[in-house]
């Protein structure tokens, strides 16, 4: 029996498989017509994922204010236009047995960046860019210099988040996911590295966290109680004096008790940083904060092989595992995997002459 295909469910949602979609930029909403709209490319996209037999199909970061975005092509949610094209896509989502999830996100001094195809530099104000906001005035490598939050700067922050998570509920998504992950905002302020100030939202372990939970207690208390929150992590800065899977514990378990229901473990993006990309890299990761901080995980990584992923939840790794990569070469891996594993998943009506019969029992 497949570990890999059981359901899970976290408060009132159950997601079909373990198998779930993890967030993915495609920096492809029309900048000039349409700031922040999802677009018919998010619907083919992620729509194509919940075809394939994923339990949760999470969104790109959608960002919570237009300075929020990593670049000017970022699709976001803080405006009633971009929450009535999430809907669609929701359902169409749902409508495939799949959860909709959708990712909260704020790119801090990250911000006003090029796409990854265009050279990922600074976009200036002048060609439809912004000055980032960040902890301190340190710039990220390549990027513009950003402006301090002040307390009214971070009062706002906390505003957009609860601002989005109201029109994620409009949109009809069941998950929330919030971004503290990959060098953004919210990691920028975790970080020692990054986070140098000397007020209450600096300092020690409890300062640097600090923004990161209040944003958890500000999403959670505008979110159904029945629908389940996820925070993303990025649990080791890969970097002597950064952040470390030690600290990815306290503060999982300090979110936990503020009510995340699964922490999404990555790694690294803060600084430029020598990671070990082999595969599983991350796994590790998810095992100790499953293990030391007492709350479900989801691993993420370098898992490109239905039995490297049936072994990472049947072992008690983790409780989930993200898939990113390998769903943009395989929008149909869950269904692929699941025959490789031997379950015989049902495909959907229009694809059924195309199953293949189920492996035999290992």
């Amino acid at each position: 029996m497949s570990r890999l295909f059981e359901p899970l469910t976290l408060r009132g949602a159950t997601a079909r498989n373990r198998l779930w979609v993890a967030p993915m930029c495609q920096y492809s909403a029309d900048p000039d017509t349409a700031p922040g709209v999802p677009s018919d490319w998010h619907l083919v996209h992620l729509g194509s994922r919940a075809v394939g037999g994923a339990g949760l199909v999470l969104t790109e970061a959608a960002a919570v204010s237009p300075e929020g975005r990593i670049s000017p092509q970022d699709a976001g949610l803080w405006n009633d236009e971009q929450a009535a094209a999430w809907a669609r896509i929701t359902a169409f989502v749902q409508a495939q047995g799949a959860l909709a999830g959708v990712q909260l996100a704020h790119a801090g001094r990250k911000g006003s960046a090029q796409r990854p195809w265009e050279g990922r530099g600074f976009v200036a104000p002048e060609d439809g860019g912004w000055t980032p906001v960040g902890p301190g005035t340190e710039p990220f490598p390549g990027l513009a210099t950003p402006a301090a939050l002040d307390d009214a700067g971070l009062a706002t922050v906390r505003a957009d988040f609860v601002a989005a998570t109201r029109r994620a509920v409009d949109a009809g998504f069941d998950v929330v996911e919030i971004h503290a992950a990959h060098g953004y905002l919210l990691h920028e302020f975790l970080s020692p590295l990054t986070n140098t100030r000397t007020d209450g939202y600096g300092g020690d372990l409890a300062g640097r966290m600090r923004l990161a939970l209040e944003v958890v207690e500000d999403v959670r208390s505008a979110w159904p109680d029945e629908r389940p929150l996820l925070l993303r992590i990025s649990a080791s800065d890969w970097t002597e004096g950064g952040w470390t899977v030690e600290d990815s514990v306290a503060l999982s378990k300090e979110a936990a008790a503020r009510g995340v229901d699964l922490v999404d473990c990555s790694s690294g993006g803060n600084v430029l940083a020598d990671i070990p990309l082999t595969p599983g890299y991350q796994v590790p990761f998810a095992a100790q904060v499953r293990r030391d901080a007492g709350v479900p995980t989801g691993a993420v990584g370098l898992i490109t092989d239905p039995q490297q992923a049936e072994e990472v939840v049947a072992s008690g790794k983790a409780d989930v595992v993200l898939l990113a990569r390998e769903l943009l070469r395989d929008p149909y891996f869950p269904l692929h995997a699941a025959a490789a594993l031997g379950v015989d998943l049902a495909w959907p009506d229009q694809y059924a002459r195309a199953k293949p019969a189920p492996a035999p029992p290992a």
